[in-house]
C-alpha cells in the first residue's frame, strides 16, 4: 500500500497538528485531568488515522478480458437504470452509480482503454452525493472515452456535500490504458458511468465493489 499525491500536504499538515495538540495536551491538561487528557489523545490520533488511511492506494492486479468493464471506484453501487444523458451523449444509457463514503480509497480509475474525446469541468453545487440531481448540478468532471471498436463510455466524478476538491488527470484527445488512475476526489463523493443500452451489466444495487478490481459488466 502507498500513499497518494493528493494526500502528502494533508497528512504532513495533519501530523504537524496531531503533534503539537498531544504535546500541549500533555504540557497543560495531562497533570490536571488525565482521563480527559487520555480521550483527547485518542481522538487526535484517531482523526490522524482516518485521514491517512483516506489517502492509502492498495496494490491492486487484474488480467482484463477485452470487452470489460472495471470498476473505477471503491464504494457502494447505489444506482443502475436506464436513464436520458442529456450533455454529451444525448439519448438514453444504462446509469451505473457508485458512492463512495468517507472510509472508502477515492483514487479513481477508467474502465475501458481507448482515447479521451470529451472532457469537461463543472462548478457547481455541494449536495450529498446520493440526491438525484446531484449528477446535473453538483461539482462535477465529465468525460468520455472511446475505444478501439469506436464505443464510448461516460465518466462522471461528482463532488459531495463533504468533498470540496475534484482532480483529474487525463485530458481530451490523451490515449488512457484501463486500470490507470483518472484522477481523485476528496473526502466522499460519487462516479457515474453511463454505458450503451446493449451493455451486459454484473453487478447490481447494494453490491460493494473494489477499484480496478470489481467488474461492471461487459462491452458489446
Amino acid at each position: 500500500m502507498t500513499l497518494h499525491k493528493e494526500g502528502i500536504k494533508i497528512i504532513i499538515g495533519g501530523l504537524f497538528i496531531a503533534a503539537l495538540c498531544i504535546i500541549l495536551n500533555v504540557v497543560f491538561l495531562f497533570n490536571n485531568s488525565p482521563v480527559l487528557s487520555s480521550i483527547i489523545v485518542g481522538l487526535t490520533l484517531f482523526i490522524l488515522i482516518l485521514i491517512i488511511q483516506f489517502f492509502r492506494i492498495p496494490n491492486r492486479n487484474k488480467m482484463y478480458e477485452k470487452n470489460e468493464i472495471v470498476c473505477p471506484a471503491d464504494g457502494k453501487v447505489v444506482v443502475i437504470e436506464e436513464t436520458d444523458e442529456t450533455e454529451y451523449f444525448k439519448d438514453r444509457r444504462i446509469q451505473v452509480s457508485i458512492f463512495m463514503s468517507p472510509l472508502n480509497v477515492h483514487a479513481n480509475y477508467y474502465p475501458i482503454s481507448g482515447k479521451i474525446t470529451y472532457q469537461k469541468y463543472h462548478p457547481g453545487k455541494f449536495l450529498v452525493a446520493w440526491h438525484p440531481k446531484s449528477s446535473t448540478e453538483n461539482e462535477r468532471t465529465t468525460m468520455v472515452v472511446k475505444d478501439d471498436s469506436g464505443c464510448e463510455i461516460l465518466i462522471r466524478q461528482i463532488a459531495g456535500a463533504v468533498a470540496r476538491r475534484i482532480c483529474y488527470y487525463g485530458e481530451q484527445g490523451t490515449s488512457i490504458v484501463k486500470g490507470e488512475e483518472l484522477g481523485f476526489i476528496k473526502f466522499g463523493s460519487r462516479v457515474d458511468l453511463f454505458l450503451p443500452l446493449d451493455t451486459k451489466i454484473d453487478v447490481k444495487i447494494g453490491d460493494k465493489v473494489q477499484s480496478r478490481l470489481s467488474n461492471i459488466g461487459f462491452l458489446n
